[in-house]
């Protein structure tokens, strides 16, 4: 059968949304930027891409894949645009992986953008009337307990139905931020980021570095937060062991092992299974620990033979719950960091997540990781690879 094969992998660098150094860079300038920089380190040519696959999430419409194809040179390259809010970037770069394992297609760059900070307002009008409402429409049909009130369905409920305390979830959230600043300072993410240069407030800067890991965190100014719902008794999630809302790009070429070998490219990893799953809308953040079996099985293997862990931290309590619930290691799971910490860029995330693994393993000469996180309305992604 033949083999999905990553040749590249790259990411921009994680901006906090609103008042960050991406603020005013919409998310088709950070596709167009990854989508160039991933042809580049490919060793492929412009006419080599059969297709461009990104994830996207509340952009308004349109398909900033087609887009960014177009803008990065790629005109005979389609555009699919994937939603499946924070796993979307992780199905996107399934789907490639799915369209080349079946012969259909040689080459694929695959990723997602997100910009919160240029997000469009939608605004829909109220059947019946002429009223508006403001929003976008649901993901699952609401009910009791259940709506799109995230830091109950994913953070809380998770917290709950697994047994973890507020001090548990504040910790898990502390080191997240020292391992994402130790990871910053030592040059980790030197090998995935490609720098972008942007406009902010009139000048031009070259954005190189993740600007959201707090350097001045502590346990004492986390556990000072204030619950997010405090009408809640013992209600643990606050915005410190939330992620962040971010600005990133990231993609990744996705080749046939055949291609990658008629054209002497270097491959950084195989792609050995992919996967999503479905869980109650209210226990959304256990979507990551039930898609990790998924996978885990259409790979051969097992917990134990996994080198490396990304659990995304859309909430502390998601990886935390993973590793509680399937004996996962904590200590080889976000050595770099995650969502509390680099930040939570939604669609972007999956290809972030997946280009750190790549590079840490191939520093340690090779090995298995797991990409895995929970998705809106009750879902869960998650990919395997081997360097």
């Amino acid at each position: 059968m033949t083999e999905a094969l990553i040749v590249s992998a790259v990411r921009t660098p994680v901006a906090t949304s609103f008042k960050g150094t991406l603020r005013d860079t919409p998310a088709e300038e950070l596709a167009t930027h990854v989508v160039k920089a991933a042809l580049d380190r490919s060793g492929l040519e412009a006419e080599d891409i059969d297709d461009v696959i990104l994830a996207e999430e509340l952009a308004g419409g349109g398909d900033i894949a087609r887009f960014a194809a177009i803008a990065a040179g790629l005109n005979r390259a389609p555009g699919q645009a994937v939603n499946r809010h924070c796993a979307g970037g992780l199905t996107a770069v399934g789907n490639a992986a799915a369209t080349v394992r079946a012969g259909m297609d040689r080459a694929v760059i695959a990723g997602g953008t997100h910009s919160a900070s240029m997000n469009p307002t939608l605004t829909w009008r109220v059947p019946g009337s002429e009223e508006v409402r403001h929003g976008f429409n649901p993901t699952f049909p609401f009910y009791d307990g259940a709506n799109d009130d995230v830091t109950i369905t994913t953070g809380w409920n998770t917290a709950q139905e697994v047994g973890l305390t507020r001090a548990e979830i504040d910790a898990w959230a502390m080191r997240s931020h020292q391992r994402a600043v130790a990871a910053i300072d030592a040059g980790r993410f030197n090998d995935e980021i490609v720098p972008i240069e942007v406009t902010v407030d009139g000048r031009r800067v070259l954005f190189s570095a993740d600007e959201h890991p707090r350097r001045n965190t502590s346990l004492e100014k986390l556990a000072a937060l204030r619950p997010l719902h405090p009408e809640i008794e013992g209600f643990s999630t606050t915005a410190g062991n939330a992620s962040g809302v971010n600005d990133a790009a990231s993609a990744l070429t996705i080749v046939a092992d055949t291609f990658a070998a008629e054209r002497g490219l270097t491959p950084l990893a195989r792609i050995r299974s992919w996967g999503a799953v479905g869980v109650e809308p209210h226990r959304t953040g256990l979507g990551a620990t039930e898609v990790i079996p998924l996978v885990l099985k259409r790979a051969g293997i097992d917990v134990g033979d996994v080198d490396l862990w990304e659990i995304n931290e859309a909430f502390a309590s998601v990886p935390l719950a993973a590793c509680k619930l399937l004996g996962i290691d904590d200590e080889k799971v976000n050595i770099y960091g995650s969502g509390c910490s680099i930040g939570h860029p939604i669609s972007a995330s999956g290809g972030r997540m997946l280009a750190t693994l790549i590079f840490e393993l191939r520093r340690r000469g090779g090995g298995i990781a797991v990409a895995a996180m929970c998705a809106a309305g009750g879902q869960g992604g998650g990919i395997v690879i081997e360097v």
